[in-house]
Parts: structure tokens; sequence; C-alpha cells
């Protein structure tokens, strides 16, 4: 009969086998293959937002919000975080000091409502150079739009107010828009908007185009733009399909930034924040408390925007090499699974524009053309 042995008596089994651990979200694998199949699914990159800590890449601020603050955060990192850290950028510093001089600039203010501003509308004059989108990154203006409601119901869209802001937060472009279809709700508590100055101010909605597609293409051909960007700028906004929907215009996809699908900035099921919750949550101040303000609405988009670009990753060529690599050497199973789990994470790239980029010069290599 086998003698029985207690259980802290008995010798522990070490195991021999070898973890395969990611050299970006840190999960580990049984099976090399596994790690690759990961790997290969994945998209992590260096422009994935990191912790500070102990350097895991996470799919959106979000994810790595939960990761040094959240219900189930990483004991160390959320210690370290809670002493060194800003709650709005995510930054680690390496003393309370410097957290506080840093939260002077990384913490701003509501930016005044329109309604304390005198409204002007300034003529946009195009570029006259042609060689002046190769010497420095490409500009951005930002959009806001409101609606008002039309239908029996008045639940359906339309254009009643746009105003364009540029990277300054200078307002370069503001009006009412006259109504093309029977309005049925004002939507006053939310838009302000009255059915006087519709009817004083607005201005048609085709002109409203033609305005703002002078100040976006700065100039430049339709198709220049939709080839390398040329000389038209960036746009800016939070839900610009819908926007544009309602403007009845189109443009150029490459060049749209939009804070409601740009993936560090969704929820960890990808779903979209609120421009309210954003701006509370990366800024630092409220907005929408009453009526939306178009003016604040659209400077906050724009902060927003130049918060993510303001992003200190991989260079671009680097990053474009590693992309060449990676597509070459999907296919070669063999060889990826020779490749350590830091050169497996060196050839990824990540499945969106990281907004980074958008400081570097523009070319036609920039948008990979």
């Amino acid at each position: 009969m086998e003698e029985f042995e207690p259980n802290h008596l008995k010798t522990p089994m070490v195991s021999t086998s070898t973890r395969h651990k990611c050299a970006a979200c840190f999960q580990q694998f049984k099976k090399k293959e596994n790690l690759v199949e990961h790997m290969k699914k994945s998209y992590h990159s260096v422009h994935q937002p990191k912790c500070g800590v102990c350097h895991k890449h996470c799919k959106s601020f979000e994810s790595l919000r939960e990761h040094i603050s959240g219900p189930l955060a990483k004991a160390h990192c959320s210690s370290i975080f809670a002493q060194n850290g800003c709650h709005l950028c995510l930054k680690v510093f390496e003393n309370p000091v410097s957290v506080d001089e840093h939260k002077e600039l990384c913490l701003q203010t509501a930016p005044p409502p329109l309604g304390t501003m005198n409204i002007s509308y300034t003529e946009y004059e195009a570029l006259e150079d042609e060689n002046y989108y190769m010497s420095k990154y490409p500009e951005a203006v930002a959009i806001n739009c409101q609606m008002v409601g039309c239908g029996i119901d008045g639940s359906v869209d339309l254009l009643a107010r746009v105003c364009l802001v540029d990277e300054e937060e200078n307002m370069i472009f503001h009006t009412y828009v006259e109504p093309q279809l029977s309005v049925t709700d004002y939507r006053y508590e939310v838009t302000g908007i009255t059915e006087e100055q519709l009817k004083r101010d607005g201005m048609a909605v085709k002109e409203v185009r033609e305005k703002i597609s002078q100040i976006l293409y700065n100039g430049e051909s339709i198709g220049k733009a939709r080839l390398d960007g040329g000389k038209a700028k960036l746009l800016v906004g939070h839900n610009l399909d819908h926007a544009l929907d309602c403007l009845l215009m189109n443009y150029p996809e490459k060049l749209l930034r939009d804070t409601a699908t740009y993936r560090p900035l969704l929820k960890t099921n990808f779903m979209s924040h609120s421009l309210k919750y954003l701006t509370k949550t990366y800024l630092g101040y409220d907005i929408r408390l009453g009526s939306h303000d178009t003016f604040q609405d659209c400077v906050s988009v724009m902060r927003l925007y130049k918060r993510m670009r303001s992003q200190e990753h991989q260079d671009e060529e680097t990053a474009k090499q590693s992309h060449l690599n990676f597509d070459a050497r999907k296919s070669k199973d063999h060889d990826l699974h020779n490749m350590s789990p830091d050169e497996l994470f060196r050839i990824s790239t990540s499945n969106y524009q990281c907004w980074c980029l958008d400081s570097q010069p523009r070319t036609a290599e920039f948008y990979g053309v």
C-alpha cells in the first residue's frame, strides 16, 4: 500500500515549461505560436498608451486609467501613480513637486462662452506658396455644429449653427444657418437658438459649405488634397461624419481627426465617449453645464486634438520601416517563431493613424502615398 504523505512534506514539482510573455501587454502564453498569433491580432505598437511605472502598453487611455487607478489596478503601479502621477494626461513624474509644476500647465480652464464675445467673420486668405506644406506639419481647424429638429417629432437633425477655430483658438468662422426645412423643435434648452436668430442671421447652407471649403482646402485643389494633403488643413471635431452629413459636404478621410472615433480616446469596449466626458477627464474643466456653447465645444475639441498630437512616440520613419518588416514577415511563421518577444513587438504596428505623426512635416510619404 502506498504510504500517505502529508501535503506540507511533499516535494514541490518544478515546472520546466517556459512561459512566453508579450513585451507590450505582458500577457503570457504556454506556446510560442500562441504569442505569435497574439501579436498578429493585437496590433501592439509604441503608439499605444503606456504605463509610466511598469511600461505596459494598453489599448486606450481608459484601459490605462483602469490599470493605474481603477478598482482592479495593479498595486505597485497604483501606489506610485497616486503620489507622482497626473490624473489628466496619466504621465508619471519623479516626485510630487514635479507633478505639481506639471499640473499647472496640464490643467486648463474653460474658454469663455460665445455669448460674451463679439462675433466677427474674417475672410480667410489661402496660402500662395505651393511648397509651404513641405516645410512644416499640417495645420488643423476645429469645427462644431449645432442642430435643431425637424420632422413630426423634431427628431431629425437640421444644421442651425457652425463655428470654426484655428490652433490658437481664434474663431475664424461663425454663422447661423438658414433652415432648409420647417423647424419643429429649436431645442432651445440645449442650443440656445431661437427662430428669430435663424431668420435674421441665417446663411444659406450652400454658402456656408463654400466658405468652410475655402478655409479647409486653403487654395489647394481637391485632387491634390486627396492625394497627399497639399496645403489643405486637417479637420478636427467630435462625430465629424454627422457634421459633414448635415453640411452635405465631403472631405478627404485622411485629413479628418475625430475625437469620437480616435482609438486611444475610446471606452474599453471601443465605444465613443461624449465630448463633455473627454473634456472633463483630459482637460480638467466642465462644458455643457447649461446650453451647449458652440465656441467652447470647438475650442475643447481642438485642445483634445493638440494634447493627443503632443504625445512623444517613435519617429515616423522607424514606424514605417517596422510596418514594412512586419507585413513582410507575417507570412513567414518560421521567422516569427524564431524571434524574441521584444523583436516581435518592434515589428508590430497599430491599426490606426497616431496623431503624434501630425507633428511631422507633411510629405507624400507621410500619408503612405
